[in-house]
């Protein structure tokens, strides 16, 4: 099959909430889709909302797959992401949201993040989605009124799994918010590994899903091929 390209849309927060909180993507949810999709032959690229280089969170030396994707090339490419209102996401094959906190300060609820996420699926791409990274999927309507999310299964970041974690920091409940939406929200016990699989709609709850939606897209893909 020809090479399938996968574009990677990434915070440019560094910090969040009241107490300036440091922030960033998480780490391991971008080396772990991209060992996947790497191993596939599939190519990633990135873009953020503001262009240049995304700050980082949660890196961890002693994971092969992070230690690899700091060595990389992509992790370069990755220092010089394009601003998301250069790209096109119709020249890709699915677009991708890695978590970590930042999102919740400039991915979620941006327009133009829902407007790429609009035009992707309407032009029949894989979204995907890890983490804080459902984020994006927030205020996304269809063209025939419903929330994206209504009706669909959907992971992300847990409510139990917040109240461990950030929620002095975030600025709303991810859970919370997409339930509102009318998403039917699954989840497994906090930090354990879970992969929901709607259609086109791949989403994972934790980092510790980063994985499993990365070899989600690439078995999308080979599908779609």
């Amino acid at each position: 099959m020809s090479v399938k390209h996968v574009l990677f849309v990434v915070t440019n927060a560094a910090v969040i909430g009241p107490n300036d909180r440091a922030t960033g993507f998480f780490f391991p949810e971008i080396a772990h889709p991209f060992e996947a999709l790497d191993k596939a032959g599939i190519a990633v690229e990135y873009a953020s909302p503001q262009g240049g280089k995304p700050p980082e969170d949660g890196f961890d030396g002693d994971d092969a797959a992070q230690a690899g994707f700091l060595r990389s090339a992509s992790y370069r490419r990755l220092a010089r992401s394009r601003k998301l209102s250069e790209v096109d996401v119709l020249d890709y094959d699915a677009i991708f949201f890695p978590g970590g906190l930042g999102p919740m300060v400039d991915i979620a609820r941006n327009p133009e993040v829902q407007a790429a996420v609009l035009r992707a699926w309407n032009g029949g791409k894989i979204v995907a989605a890890v983490c804080h990274g459902p984020s994006a999927l927030l205020g996304v309507t269809l063209d025939n009124g419903t929330p994206l999310v209504r009706g669909r299964k959907v992971a992300g970041f847990s409510t139990a799994e917040e109240d461990g974690y950030a929620r002095a920091d975030v600025p709303f409940d991810l859970e919370s918010a997409l339930r509102e939406e009318g998403g039917l929200y699954e989840s497994a016990s906090p930090w354990q590994p879970k992969l929901v699989v709607d259609g086109r709609l791949i989403t994972g709850q934790n980092p510790a899903s980063s994985a499993l939606v990365g070899e989600a897209i690439v078995e999308a893909l080979r599908k779609q091929a």
